[in-house]
């Protein structure tokens, strides 16, 4: 039976996908995908959480296919949360490095390693011909390559081209976990958010749902699948 691997940044973003799997471990499930075994692990945010990941997949043995999976920011107007999405091409911005994934008819998404502010989604969208930001899904993917196994990714959308949030990263800590006691007392001294952030949370929640459904049904192919 092959492996699947999924990385995912978020508790929230597995939970609709992992809610009947076993947790054998903190933020680590084991399952079932399409009669195939399947791990599923949250990481945190960044290329350096998500490589984490990884790595503590692999050393349970390497998978037959890796995913990277979870929410991402609307680069256009034209795609909206909470619609999920095949990612057909990821972006480094850092490095400008393209990575090609298994799911021909996806969209494209570009990597940060911040969380994308509102004023430069319109500056990544020209520069990079993408839709979709996140900042994980290149490290996921140059990983992939290196171990020459299949990739695919799987994002859901939780912010919109014009929502305007507070800015994540400065809550982000140097492990990619989101330091949420400083950020809900940032959130609530700033009432102008109150609003987006109402709606993120409930966007995400959909995205998730979202997601696990357009993973459930894709077709997905390795050497061994």
């Amino acid at each position: 039976m092959s492996r699947i691997a999924i990385i995912a940044a978020l508790p929230g973003e597995l939970k609709p996908l992992v809610h009947d799997w076993h947790r054998s471990e903190r933020n680590l499930w084991t399952g079932t995908i399409k009669g195939h075994a399947a791990v599923a692990i949250v990481g945190g945010m960044g290329a350096a959480a998500a490589a984490d990941a990884v790595e503590r997949v692999y050393a349970q043995g390497k998978p037959d296919m890796l995913i990277s999976y979870g929410w991402a920011g609307a680069l256009t107007c034209a795609l909206k949360p909470p619609g999920a999405y095949a990612i057909s091409e990821i972006v480094d911005h850092a490095s400008g490095e393209h990575f090609a994934t298994r799911s021909a008819d996806g969209i494209r998404l570009v990597t940060l390693d911040h969380v994308a502010h509102a004023d430069e989604k319109r500056t990544l969208a020209e520069r990079h011909q993408a839709v979709l930001v996140d900042m994980e899904a290149a490290a996921v993917a140059r990983l992939a390559a290196a171990s020459d196994i299949a990739f695919y990714c799987f994002k859901g959308i939780s912010d919109g081209y014009t929502d305007h949030l507070p800015d994540f990263s400065r809550f982000i800590s140097e492990s990619g976990q989101l330091r949420m006691p400083a950020f809900l007392t940032y959130a609530a001294l700033h009432p102008g958010y109150w609003r987006a952030l109402a709606r993120l949370g409930k966007n995400s929640g959909v995205a998730a749902s979202n997601l696990a459904r357009l993973l459930s049904k894709s077709q997905l192919q390795s050497r061994n699948l």
